[in-house]
């Protein structure tokens, strides 16, 4: 990682000679403290604070920028093993629209991929031309907690992928992507019998497993008035379908719509993984609904759907009115994932022109495994007011509650403190 921000910082170095324009500083530091208490054991508890500093942090010229984002994590009371512990989410250099047609990213950066996104150190490249957009990239994946290194073995270690997107279709946007992810698994010692049944200390080194699939998203917007986006996922190492999903939107007036959702899914399982060798089942998900506007204020929505499994069936029904100030819902689950019935009661609503904005949630939910099985419940209080004095400035202070046969009388206080900056030199 050293030699990346070398590399990072050297160019931003050469870009402030090649680039005339101002330096623009912008982003956002967070200060946040959170307090609960634990039991670990029956008979002895201990009071945890935690505090967390948080900096969104991006320097722009021209067309070139640096993006970070960082965490810090450490105990104000009792340690915690791990702590203090710093996190690096983003430290990457871009750079935009070079030579017209292409934007160059270098560094720590997200990936957005739905069968195995996250963030991971490399390059991306995205070359875009009229109508037609093309993506690659490539890097190591980030170790644990987000430590600011890097991969010391790319070869079992890595991401590698690219995506084309082209919308020249009236009315249609294509993707065509794949993606090879492989994970090393750590090496650890374990305890093993030898010929002689002898208790011996054995050192587990598993090969590397990965994640390889191609995947093809068609999406069909017609005038706000119907929209269809599909996806089809296919495991190129099991050589089998992963997914297949299929979700739609139609508004025949401005007050009605109707939804539908449908999914086929596979567990995503890891080539090389042991869990490769159980059997397992695939799922199917339809799920239909409908929402209608009563006035500007108050919208009513309902849905019902329908999970199959290999040998059965579980159900839900969701009924509910969301509104400017707030939701109201109610959620009925049975069949084999079990029974539940939930209710959630969340409003917010801003005073003095937005300077103070409290807010509450409440939720209460009653669930079994089965007919036979005894019902709990669960009850959660979330309280929280906002205070913003200036357009850069804010506070939440927000208390949790909650009570279950797990956690009796559980109370949590968290406080947060948020500026933004945006700034010229």
């Amino acid at each position: 990682m050293k030699r990346l921000l070398v590399i990072i910082f050297s160019l931003i170095s050469v870009s402030t000679l090649v680039f005339p324009q101002n330096i623009n500083i912008n982003g956002r530091f967070s200060s946040s403290v959170y307090s609960f208490q634990r039991y670990d054991t029956a008979q002895a508890s201990n009071n945890y604070l935690s505090a967390y500093q948080m900096l969104i942090l991006n320097l722009n010229r021209g067309n070139v920028a640096l993006h970070s984002y960082m965490n810090l994590e450490n105990d104000l009371a009792t340690k915690i093993d791990g702590t203090p512990r710093m996190s690096f989410y983003n430290l990457f250099l871009e750079v935009r629209n070079l030579f017209n047609i292409a934007n160059v990213k270098l560094g720590r950066q997200p990936l957005f991929n739905s069968v195995a996104g996250g963030i991971f150190d490399g390059l991306n490249l995205d070359l875009k031309k009229d109508a037609y957009k093309f993506t690659a990239y490539y890097g190591g994946n980030v170790p644990a907690y987000e430590k600011l290194e890097v991969t010391n073995d790319f070869a079992h270690n890595f991401v590698l992928g690219g995506k084309f997107t082209t919308d020249a279709i009236k009315n249609f946007q294509v993707d065509l992507s794949y993606i090879n992810k492989n994970y090393q698994p750590e090496p650890y010692w374990a305890t093993r019998l030898d010929a002689s049944l002898n208790p011996i200390q054995v050192l587990i080194e598993n090969n590397s497993c990965q994640y390889q699939f191609a995947s093809a998203e068609v999406a069909y917007n017609l005038q706000n008035k119907l929209s269809i986006n599909t996806r089809y996922d296919y495991d190129l190492n099991f050589n089998t379908t992963s997914k297949v999903e299929l979700d739609g939107t139609y508004n025949p007036t401005k007050k009605f719509n109707l939804d539908f959702y449908y999914n086929f899914r596979a567990p995503e399982i890891r080539y090389n993984s042991i869990f490769s060798v159980f059997d397992y089942g695939n799922t199917q998900e339809v799920e239909v609904g409908a929402g209608y506007a009563l006035n500007k204020i108050f919208t009513l929505s309902g849905r019902y759907g329908d999970v199959v499994y290999q040998d059965a069936n579980s159900q839900r029904v969701t009924i509910g009115i969301n509104s400017n100030y707030g939701s109201f819902s109610y959620r009925k689950t049975f069949g084999y994932a079990g029974e539940l019935d939930a209710l959630s009661l969340y409003g917010a609503y801003s005073l003095l022109q937005g300077m103070l904005t409290p807010s509450l949630g409440l939720t209460y939910t009653k669930y079994k495994l089965s007919d036979s099985d005894a019902a709990n419940d669960l009850a959660a209080i979330i309280a929280d007011v906002n205070v913003r004095p200036l357009n850069m400035l804010s506070v939440d202070v927000q208390g949790q509650y909650m009570d279950n046969k797990i956690y009796r009388n559980d109370f949590r206080l968290f406080l947060k403190l948020n500026y933004w900056f945006n700034t010229n030199f």
